[in-house]
This record gives structure tokens, C-alpha cells and sequence, in this order.
């Protein structure tokens, strides 16, 4: 029986799982498969450092040497196009087949367009891998002139923010009367929304865009907000897709993401999925989520699965995102109906809100607070939960409650 452990993508979930498998022997087993043509690398700094620096390179999760050391076979730049379930292979986009004895899929997400809008165009940009983020830093550092991003979630605030320190203007159109409304309490909200236009950023909420201008292959204006505005350079930032396309052509069960259960089993159970790409139960209800976090914890969980040493996926999850001098932090799912509590800091850009349901503390957002994310993080690994009143005195030290 083929013991050879297939796995489809590149990103902090595939890498994570090389990583766990290698250090349990099994590196020899492992085939990783790549549409990019470059070793797994660290994304995080793709919308923030790596687009201020031409100097700054790739950070790699692991060199070509690890790889090797550990037996690990590469198949960089040859996607995988097709699975075979009955006869346990994967077709790459090469021609070649890989026989498999258990498959993961850990293949991501893709950023979502607009209806409407032609691509490629030369001023328009999304930032999902290396390449989006070597051409627009590219552009960015050429000269200055005026960033228009669309969106206002992590992605295009971050780049908001790093354009606006090389000197760009910067215009965010939101659709949602705030910004990060399905991540972000609206107290958050106000805090970014402030830290943006302090920076200089223009920001317009509740900005539907309708119309786009096309000058040959370029972008040349749009209407947003009823508005007519010309475009210098655009940034899409309007969410990601799951990358289910490979999963669903096989039969297996999709949603918003790779359906998996709590040890990473999709609906066949020699299949596996991970990170970006999976939905899985959280709370009573499927959620889906981007984060590194997520992405390294049920890759671990997946090789105790592969090597049957039985697993279950109950995570605590964290996020976060810098934009410009602000560091966000965030513990557990925020959601409507929690009550905020505020957490003074040691100024005024900094703060925490713990958000409660009935007695229960649910999640914690921090700006500039990392101490209070630390134990913020602790306490609800642990289940406990401190008072309202503990949590708003910031003399009470969070660390003594863990």
C-alpha cells in the first residue's frame, strides 16, 4: 500500500505540516506540491515591510537544504490540477502523477474581484503572493502619486498605511458603513478609522462602487460613493476566496471553504484540509479563517492525525495587523450582541476591549496593549474569566488572574 503522503499548496499551512512531519521522521513520505515556483515563504510582511523596502528579500519558512536533509520531495512551480480518489493520485499540471496513500490540501485562498472590472489592467493590483507584492512595491517606490484601495479590511488598511510612509496619497472607498465590520467591533472600528485619517489617509464609508472607466489597459476612474474619481493606482482589496476549486471537482464537501471535521478529515477520509482554505466547526457554526495562526495549529493537528496519533482542532484563535504605528492584536471571535468593556492604556492609543457575553469573556481586541493580548490570550486558553471590573482597572494586573 503507497504510504506517500501528497500535499497541495505552499503557504504557513503546508509549511508548518513539513515541519511537524520531518521532526516526527516521516520527511521521506512527504511530497509538497507548488504552484508557486518558490519555496514557502512568510506572507505577513508582504503588505507592510516587503512594500517599503526594495531591499528587503523573501523571508523562507525553510531553506532548499532543510528540504533535503529531511527527504522532503519538491515539486515547485507545477500545480495541482486533478484528483483521482478511487485510484488515490494527484495529477500535476506537468503531466505528472503522484500516487498518494493520504492527500492535504492546503491550498489557500485567491483574492476576490469585481464584477465588471477586466484583468489584468497595468495600474490594478491585488496582493495575495511574492509576485503581487514585488509588482506593486515596485510601482510604489518608482514614485508617488495617488493609491486609491478599495476595501476596508486588514490587507488594504495595511497598505494604506505603509503607501502613506512613502509619501503617496491615499484613498479608501468602503462599502460597509465601517471598517473591518465582519472582523472588528465598531469600537475597534473607531479607533482604526481615526489612527487612518491621523495618518492622512481620506477614508469614504458607505462608498458603493459602481461604474469603471478603461482607458486601453488601464484604469482610469470609477464612481464610487455617487462619485466620480480618477484612478492613479488601484489597490483590490475586497476580501479572499477559498481556493475549493481542486476539492470540489473531486466530490468532496464545500462551503465557504474545504468542509473538514476536528482532526482536519475531509468528507473522505484519506483527505485532509488545512488553513485558509477549510471551514470548520467553532461555537456551534462553521467559520473560516485567514490567520497564521490557524494555519500552524491545525497543520500540527493534521500530522497527529496522519500519524494516527488521534487530535481535535479546539482553538483559541488570535490575529493581528500593524498599520502604520498601530498594533492590533485580537483573542477569540468578535461578534453582534457582546458588551464591550474598556481597558484604559498607558496613552491614549492605547487600549483593550474585553467583550463579554453574560459573564463569559469571548474575545479581547488590543491596540498597542501586547502584555494585555498576552494574558488576554492565556485567560481564555484557560476558560477563565475575569470580572468586568478586573478587566476595565488597569491596576489589576491580567497576569495574576492567569
Amino acid at each position: 500500500m503507497n504510504d506517500a503522503i501528497v500535499i497541495v499548496g505552499g503557504g504557513h499551512a503546508a509549511a508548518q505540516l513539513c515541519s511537524a512531519l520531518a521532526e516526527a521522521g516521516q520527511g521521506a513520505r512527504v511530497h509538497l506540491v507548488m504552484e508557486e515556483g518558490t519555496l514557502p515563504y512568510q506572507r505577513p510582511p508582504l503588505s507592510k515591510s516587503y512594500l517599503k523596502d526594495a531591499a528587503e528579500t523573501l523571508q523562507l519558512h525553510r531553506d532548499a537544504q532543510w528540504f533535503a536533509t529531511h527527504g522532503i520531495t519538491l515539486h515547485q512551480g507545477d500545480a495541482a490540477v486533478a484528483i483521482d480518489r478511487a485510484a488515490r493520485q494527484v495529477t500535476l499540471a506537468s503531466g505528472q502523477v503522484l500516487p498518494y496513500g493520504q492527500l492535504v490540501l492546503a491550498t489557500g485562498t485567491r483574492a476576490r474581484t469585481l464584477p465588471g472590472l477586466p484583468a489584468p489592467l497595468q495600474n490594478v493590483w491585488t496582493l495575495r503572493s511574492m509576485a503581487d507584492a514585488g509588482g506593486l512595491r515596485e510601482r510604489l517606490l518608482e514614485r508617488t502619486g495617488t493609491l486609491t484601495v478599495l476595501g476596508g479590511g486588514f490587507i488594504g488598511l495595511e497598505v494604506a498605511a505603509t503607501a502613506r510612509k512613502l509619501g503617496w496619497e491615499v484613498q479608501v472607498f468602503e462599502a460597509a458603513p465601517r471598517l473591518l465590520s465582519r472582523s472588528a467591533s465598531p469600537e475597534l472600528s473607531a479607533a482604526i478609522l481615526q489612527h487612518q485619517l491621523a495618518l492622512g489617509t481620506q477614508v469614504q464609508l458607505g462608498a458603493a462602487v459602481g461604474q469603471f472607466e478603461l482607458d486601453g489597459e488601464r484604469l482610469q476612474a470609477l464612481q464610487a460613493g455617487g462619485e466620480r474619481h480618477a484612478v492613479d493606482l488601484l489597490l483590490l482589496g475586497v476580501g479572499a476566496v477559498p481556493e475549493t476549486a481542486l476539492a470540489h471537482a473531486a466530490g468532496l464537501e464545500v462551503g465557504n471553504g474545504i468542509l473538514v471535521d476536528a482532526g482536519m478529515k475531509t468528507s473522505d477520509p484519506n483527505i485532509l484540509a488545512i488553513g485558509d482554505c477549510t471551514a470548520f466547526e467553532y461555537e456551534g457554526r462553521r467559520v473560516r479563517l485567514e490567520s497564521v495562526q490557524n494555519a500552524n495549529d491545525q497543520a500540527k493537528v493534521a500530522a497527529a492525525t496522519l500519524l494516527g496519533q488521534g487530535a481535535a482542532y479546539r482553538p483559541v484563535p488570535w490575529f493581528w495587523s500593524e498599520q502604520g504605528g498601530l498594533r492590533l492584536q485580537m483573542v477569540g471571535l468578535w461578534r453582534d450582541g457582546l458588551e464591550p468593556v474598556r481597558r484604559p492604556g498607558a496613552n491614549p492609543a492605547s487600549f483593550s476591549l474585553f467583550h463579554y457575553d453574560g459573564d463569559a469573556l469571548v474575545a479581547v481586541e488590543s491596540a498597542n496593549a501586547p502584555m494585555d493580548h498576552m494574558f488576554s490570550r492565556k485567560l481564555l486558553e484557560q476558560g477563565k474569566y475575569p470580572t468586568r471590573a478586573q478587566a476595565a482597572d488597569p491596576a489589576c494586573a491580567l497576569k495574576s488572574l492567569a
